[in-house]
């Protein structure tokens, strides 16, 4: 009796979800889905604007270059040898062009560094010497890496106004002022900024780099790089328009070596006299030998005397068997690969007690000592570590403006870079921090603006993760298992909470009710049937062929009309 009630409620579970399932799907037409709004949004896709790109006019530079018309009376490409090498020379090729990933805008070239790893120079030269003396030194470019940058520089040089730059071709022997621009190879990631100082004692020149410079931005988009060095000594390399490093010239933490170089050195003909000591502890002489009692033989760790075997220990059996289920490969071949020995695995029997040989667990050994070492105490003649005495540097000067810098004639880019397509554009040099701002107003941010919603079409299309599933897809998965589950999670939470079971699965509770009450009814209508003696009604008969085929055909004739109603629909529409 109870598997026949279980099977009726579940199959009647299965009917209700089924019949809910289909009163609840919406009627979806042919015109719904082209018409949808997803597929609207589709269509309705922009693609990127490009403005047209418009010269600007910085009135007030020393240097100002955009590459249009007339930039090769400007720049001139160098094909000088490499320092220390007869043979190698910057063989690599330059060319203005627009960027070919993720353009900004429409006719806007770039000078571009055409191949990878090769040796590339190329120079312009101001219609006259910048003199940066008791003025701000401002030096700003873009530069677009379309191919990334895995090893290789994109930095600018401020080229020094003397004779050699006049008379011989560019390249890394070129005396310059400043250096200043991004750098990466490998785990090293920097914007360099190096100047050049030449010492007023000696008459030589050092490089004075930056320590902590901040990290290049290496992305495919343009990046611009502005370089500030004021009056008053200190100054300022913005990335994109932003503060990312800002000090000053005269720190001496801030620059490798320092501007002023130490005004006292050590003593380079000072030595450690021979009766220094700088030891500070010795052996302790009044015990210069090893105990008597010292045993030196004594085990570090030694068996716990005090452990006993368990009782149910067995010994006779062993830890390891072979394993009985193992068998032979079919291909093995006893001749070559040897006799056939079954794996070993954990003997069944010990599990629950331990088996084999028993041995009692080690502890530390109370009695051992380790290796005597003669014990040490502090040495009364320790004077404490020697340095050599510090005398007046010779070659001390002072340099309270370092961005006073000497006539600079010239900007140059030489490069060594294993990746090309390098994109360098809207070159600025000069005396005004505002101009500068309002070049980048103008020219950059109008660009970067373009490039990133390029940057953003080209993306994939991320799916957004499928949401849970409803109902009714649950239940067209599988109907039976999921009535199953369905009548199951109620039954547990029903002997929890009733009323929880209830509100959490409220078609399983009203299937579970009408099933019982049709249950009841049968039940209670048999007893009455029995009790009263009457016999039970002739259950109708079924309707003849004639009038099946008959009503067949009237559904056949109604499915037939809807499709004709929906084909009518779309025509009207399309017309």
């Amino acid at each position: 009796m109870r598997g026949l009630v279980s099977y009726s409620f579940y199959v009647f579970c299965l009917c209700l979800a089924l019949n809910r399932a289909h009163a609840q799907e919406p009627e979806i037409m042919i015109e719904d889905i082209l018409d949808s709004p997803e597929n609207v949004a589709e269509e309705q896709e922009v693609a990127v604007v490009h403005p047209d790109f418009e010269p600007y006019s910085a009135s007030n530079a020393v240097f100002w270059e955009q590459f249009t018309e007339g930039w090769r009376e400007r720049w001139k490409a160098s094909n000088a040898k490499k320092s220390g090498s007869e043979e190698f020379s910057y063989i690599g090729r330059w060319a203005v062009e627009e960027p070919i990933v993720f353009p900004g805008l429409k006719g806007d070239k770039g000078l571009v560094v055409k191949d990878k790893a090769a040796h590339h120079a190329i120079t312009a030269k101001f219609v006259e010497p910048l003199d940066n003396t008791d003025k701000t030194l401002v030096v700003q470019y873009e530069v677009k890496l379309q191919n990334g940058l895995e090893c290789g520089g994109a930095y600018l040089k401020l080229l020094t106004e003397d004779e050699t730059l006049h008379a011989e071709e560019f390249s890394d022997k070129t005396s310059y002022q400043v250096m200043f621009g991004p750098d990466k190879c490998g785990a090293t990631n920097k914007v360099h900024l190096i100047i050049r100082r030449k010492s007023s004692i000696t008459g030589e020149y050092e490089e004075k780099h930056l320590i902590g410079g901040p990290r290049a931005s290496v992305n495919k988009l343009s990046n611009l790089y502005t370089l500030v060095l004021n009056p008053d000594q200190t100054f300022e390399i913005r990335i994109n328009g932003a503060t990312s490093i800002a000090g000053s010239l005269l720190d001496d933490t801030t620059f490798n070596p320092a501007f002023s170089p130490p005004k006292e050195i050590e003593d380079p003909e000072d030595s450690k006299p021979d009766d220094w000591v700088d030891e500070e502890t010795i052996p302790d002489p009044s015990q210069a030998n090893k105990p008597d009692d010292w045993d030196e033989d004594e085990p570090y760790q030694i068996p716990d005397p005090d452990a006993v075997k368990p009782e149910d220990w067995d010994e006779s059996a062993e830890e390891f068997i072979s394993d009985p289920e193992a068998e032979k490969p079919e291909d093995w071949d006893d001749e070559e690969d040897g006799e056939w020995v079954p794996p070993l695995i954990a003997n069944p029997e010990c599990e629950d007690h331990g088996c084999g040989i028993w041995t009692a667990p080690s502890i530390l050994n109370p009695k051992f000592k380790g290796k005597w070492v003669q014990p040490r105490i502090a040495n009364p003649d320790y004077k404490g570590p020697w340095k050599p005495r510090s005398i007046a540097n010779p070659e001390y000067y002072e340099d309270n403006k370092p961005s006073e810098l000497e006539p600079i004639g010239a900007i140059g880019f030489e490069l060594w870079t294993m990746q090309n397509d390098i994109l360098f554009d809207n070159i600025y040099v000069g005396h005004s921090l505002e101009e500068a701002e309002k070049i980048g107003n103008a020219t950059y941010i109008v660009k970067f603006e373009v490039e990133e919603a390029e940057e953003k079409a080209s993306r994939p299309k991320v799916e957004e993760p499928a949401g849970p599933l409803t109902t009714w897809e649950q239940f067209k998965e599988d109907p039976i298992n999921f009535s199953i589950q369905q009548a199951k999670m109620f039954y547990t939470f029903f002997q929890r909470d009733p009323i929880f079971a209830v509100r959490t699965y409220p078609e399983t509770a009203a299937a579970l009710g009408i099933a019982i009450v049709t249950v009841l009814s049968i039940f209670i209508g048999t007893l009455l049937t029995l009790f009263s003696g009457k016999p039970s009604p002739t259950p109708p008969k079924p309707a003849s062929d004639s009038a099946t085929k008959a009503e067949t055909e009237t559904v056949a004739e109604s499915a037939d009309a809807t499709p004709t109603e929906t084909t009518t629909k779309r025509r009207t529409k399309k017309n």
